[in-house]
């Protein structure tokens, strides 16, 4: 059962949580790290919890948990076992669950019970060298395969709702998580690329041929963009709709732009040609209007941000 299609009988588009590591850094921890937030997986996972729970009570109906960047391969090169690696990526689903029992409780009418997604970041983000936003891997369709095969089956056995495969660059990555999903008959998935401008992702294949390949493959409950600009998001949306019937999600930047090699954040060079929205509120109305089903945040967005946007449906 798609669990983004049962939430929206309740809701009129699903409400995404925001950007993660932002927060972490807000509350003073250092991501400057190969690890980037997983590593507080270890070091200190109350304070993922909190962010988690802070995005709950700001209306989010979905969390995405902090294992982005957690793999064994990653985990083990920063010194940990094999099992404590495999711990540190089940922790994580199950912080995003106890923040959601702490904000939601059985009974409740108010508000669908929320999602717990858990994230799986593409093969560039254990590279850490930016090759999410470009592409062009050294493995294969089956090496990508075999790349994500542990993660994904530590992270479903941890009871996540649903994967958020996210950021990815490449329809081919995308292809090799479907051959995974097809191994566990139920499993549930949203695949979400970045994207490079209103047509293509990231390594430049147009998004509709994305959106045509992923249609009808089994588990695929979603599809979408994230870690993209404002102003990309309404086309691509459009684009995706006109070759698939799944729900589209889309959780962009807040409208910076990212420096992959100095791992800075600045602002938005001015270009006249390109126009968009400000923010996540005021892009939701042409999103929804262009067939999107979920809407939130991704990096230096916050809960002020998704807040915003869950005040914005309720009053609709």
């Amino acid at each position: 059962m798609n669990p983004i299609k049962t939430l929206l009988a309740e809701a009129p588009f699903m409400v995404i949580d925001g950007a993660l590591a932002t927060e972490l850094e807000t509350l003073g921890c250092d991501l400057n790290d190969a690890l980037w937030s997983a590593r507080l997986l270890a070091q200190a996972p109350e304070k993922i919890r909190q962010v988690h729970q802070a995005y709950f009570e700001a209306g989010a109906d979905c969390a995405i948990t902090a294992s982005y960047q957690a793999t064994v391969p990653g985990f083990m090169q920063a010194g940990m076992t094999a099992q404590q690696a495999r711990e540190l990526i089940q922790l994580s689903v199950t912080l995003a669950q106890q923040a959601r029992d702490a904000v939601w409780q059985p009974g409740q009418t108010d508000r669908p019970k929320p999602l717990v997604a858990a994230s799986v970041g593409p093969y560039g983000a254990y590279l850490a060298d930016g090759s999410e936003y470009r592409g062009g891997y050294d493995l294969d369709r089956a090496g990508l395969v075999e790349f994500h095969r542990e993660r994904v089956e530590l992270l479903l056995a941890a009871g996540a709702d649903l994967l958020a495969v996210e950021t990815l660059p490449s329809l081919e990555e995308a292809l090799a998580i479907t051959d995974l999903l097809a191994e566990h008959p139920g499993a549930q998935a949203w695949i979400t690329f970045s994207a490079k401008d209103g047509e293509h992702i990231s390594d430049g294949t147009p998004i509709e041929e994305c959106a045509a390949a992923l249609a009808n493959c089994p588990g695929v409950a979603a599809i979408g963009v994230n870690c993209t600009a404002l102003a990309h998001i309404e086309s691509l949306i459009a684009a995706i709709k006109r070759r698939c019937g799944l729900p589209v999600l889309v959780y962009p930047n807040s409208g910076e732009q990212y420096d992959p090699v100095t791992k800075t954040w600045h602002s938005a060079p001015c270009d006249h040609t390109v126009t968009g929205p400000s923010g996540l509120v005021q892009g939701a109305e042409h999103w929804l209007a262009a067939g999107a089903s979920g809407i939130g945040g991704c990096c230096r967005t916050t809960p002020d941000d998704i807040r915003a946007l869950a005040q914005w449906r309720q009053s609709r």
